[in-house]
């Protein structure tokens, strides 16, 4: 079957399911093409959750169809490819949370959206890599411990006088990123600025103009006054740098900045979803509602 009639069959059975397809800022851009909303991952999560929608098909990996089943209850939350992980999610479990609320009584746990439901509900407030400043900074506490990811982790304590301890989780598409990579692009693009994210290594973020989570690097790709920007963050992003800047050159700081499970859901597996309804992520009640208080207080923390 053809890219075009896929995506029409698509279309016609998110129509008849009075469906949402929801696709991650990282997915392959024949996903980008046919879904309502593309983005980051908590921001579609919350989109899902305002939606008129029963049935919402998130194109990410599990624990992001997790958060919109957390935010959305009353709704059928489908992965297409319920093998898509997260390694960095894995890296960490409620039992390791436990243990560090033991090891460290009284000292606030703040948890990176980017764990799993039950990760998220043994924490004190949940964050995102835009937040996680603000976040860490509204707690009354002089020493704060993040998870899982010690890189995000690391930049939040360069921007707070908080003593930030960690978990010593990270993102490996990121974390493949080295300064010698940055080096070695700059010189083949002189003059070009680069923009990182926060899940990169410190000595990556050393080199960056700019570190931003993947909406930012958007929008800071869209005003930068260059015609060439080195881009440090997964490569399913150029799709919407090159949508949004036109007139831009978008350059990958590495070759090796390709996350495997954002790119194994295609077009076939969205359909198939639909046609079977198969591949529900589910929440328990007991989970969900603490999963939701950790993420309610980030909310607050951003409005306070």
């Amino acid at each position: 079957m053809s890219q075009g009639a896929l995506q029409r069959d698509i279309r016609a059975l998110l129509k008849d399911r009075k469906g949402l397809l929801l696709a991650h800022n990282y997915q392959n851009a024949e996903v980008h093409e046919v879904a309502d909303i593309s983005g980051d991952s908590l921001g579609l999560s919350m989109a899902a959750a305002q939606a008129d929608a029963k049935v919402i098909v998130f194109c990410g990996v599990h624990f992001m169809a997790e958060s919109a089943a957390i935010l959305s209850p009353d709704k059928t939350v489908i992965l297409p490819r319920m093998d898509a992980g997260c390694p960095m999610a894995d890296m960490i479990t409620a039992g390791d949370v436990r243990r560090i609320r033991d090891e460290h009584p009284g000292v606030p746990i703040v948890t990176y959206v980017n764990s799993s439901a039950e990760v998220k509900a043994e924490s004190d407030v949940c964050c995102t890599s835009a937040n996680a400043v603000r976040v860490t900074r509204s707690l009354s506490a002089r020493r704060v411990y993040l998870t899982p990811d010690q890189n995000l982790a690391q930049w939040v304590a360069r921007h707070t006088d908080q003593d930030v301890l960690y978990w010593k989780g990270f993102c490996p598409t990121h974390h493949r990123l080295r300064a010698h990579h940055v080096l070695e692009t700059k010189g083949r693009h002189p003059g070009a600025p680069f923009v990182a994210h926060p899940e990169c290594r410190p000595e990556v973020i050393d080199l960056a103009d700019a570190v931003r989570s993947t909406t930012g690097i958007i929008e800071y790709c869209r005003s930068a006054d260059a015609p060439t920007v080195i881009v440090g963050t997964e490569i399913g992003l150029f799709y919407h740098l090159q949508k949004n800047s036109p007139g831009k050159t978008f350059v990958a700081a590495s070759e090796d900045l390709v996350c495997p499970n954002m790119k194994l859901t295609c077009l076939e597996d969205v359909l198939e979803s639909l046609e079977t309804m198969e591949n529900v992520v589910e929440v328990s009640e007991g989970i969900r509602v603490r999963a939701v208080a950790a993420l309610e207080k980030m909310l607050q923390a951003g409005r306070d």
